[in-house]
């Protein structure tokens, strides 16, 4: 079944996720989607220094959006911000020193900033990770599960009271679509049986995204919560984890600004906010969260008990000492 999900996956995306695939998506784009002004609307997006979460940076800072960049390091944090303060004339745009593969140190930050600001119009969780051998954090979690599943849940879940008080709240989480040939193993979140391969591990975690968002979707009605594929996009993160995916692809991987394009229409567009909560989405429709006959559908009880996991270790990290966030 793998092999099938495999080979099924590659073929949608020579023909979807490349370039010409977003330039054949975008002749049905409504241009007037993103003809808006977003000034006083507050952003948050995790990962933001470089790649598809600068991009989107930057397009939230041109149409006059407040931007909270949270990055791990602050010297290309602060580059990113003088860029996108430059081209944007938008001074707007604040830098959060956050690790988002510690934990106990998201959780902090999340806290702290619920203090600190009246509201969080949208959090875009972009920040992601693919490690090839098995690492672990402070927490004792692996790092792959630590940075693209637990980040994201306890960022999101702890952002969730202010973003609620918020106009129009909206979370976006960039996964990918290399989910479609994983199936949630409720039994392994940290990918501890078998071989430890880097790209299924990433796969499975953007799995466990899809799943988050689909249960965020019903448990909290008054925000619009989306998840995406961006495609296959060139990006310095691309370049270092797949770097012979990357050149044998070449020039038919996106553009960063290709690969943005739904992620900022998710954010920013009316059109966006009218659709139902939960969906996957790609190239700003949304597409199926599973490939034809894949079995890779989780049940209701797998779900529980994934959600039970998640706050378990939650409250876990919570119970560890105290941390003080840089903020720039």
């Amino acid at each position: 079944m793998s092999l099938y999900r495999n080979a099924v996956w590659f073929l949608n995306g020579i023909h979807q996720y490349t370039r010409k695939g977003y330039e054949a998506a975008s002749k049905d784009f409504e241009p007037q989607d993103l003809d808006v002004s977003v000034v006083g609307r507050s952003f948050m997006v995790t990962g933001s220094n470089s790649g598809i979460g600068k991009s989107t940076a930057m397009a939230i800072a041109k149409k006059g959006g407040r931007v909270h960049m949270v990055c791990r390091n602050k010297d290309k944090a602060e580059e990113a911000r003088a860029e996108i303060v430059t081209e944007s004339g938008n001074t707007e745009v604040y830098i959060h020193i956050v690790d988002m593969s510690e934990t106990r140190k998201v959780w902090e930050f999340a806290e702290a900033f619920k203090k600190q600001y009246p509201s969080l119009n949208v959090l875009i969780n972009n920040a992601g990770c693919m490690v090839h051998k098995r690492e672990m954090n402070d927490e004792g979690l692996e790092k792959n599960f630590s940075t693209n599943t637990m980040g994201v849940y306890i960022l999101t879940q702890t952002l969730i009271p202010l973003l609620q008080k918020s106009r129009d709240p909206r979370v976006i989480t960039v996964s990918s679509g290399g989910m479609l040939v994983q199936k949630l193993r409720v039994d392994d979140l940290q990918s501890e049986k078998g071989r430890f391969d880097g790209v299924m591990v990433y796969a499975q975690n953007k799995r466990q995204q899809v799943v988050l968002t689909q249960m965020w979707a019903k448990t909290n009605p008054v925000i619009h919560f989306s998840v995406m594929h961006p495609g296959w996009v060139d990006t310095p993160a691309v370049s270092t984890s797949m770097p012979q995916f990357h050149q044998m692809m070449g020039d038919r991987l996106r553009s960063v600004e290709q690969g943005a394009d739904s992620v900022v229409w998710l954010a920013l567009s009316r059109a966006a906010a009218r659709t139902r909560s939960g969906q996957f989405f790609q190239d700003r429709r949304p597409v199926p969260a599973h490939l034809p006959l894949a079995w890779t559908h989780t049940s209701p009880k797998e779900i529980q008990t994934f959600v039970a996991k998640l706050e378990n270790l939650s409250e876990a990290v919570q119970s560890l000492g105290p941390y003080k966030p840089q903020v720039v």
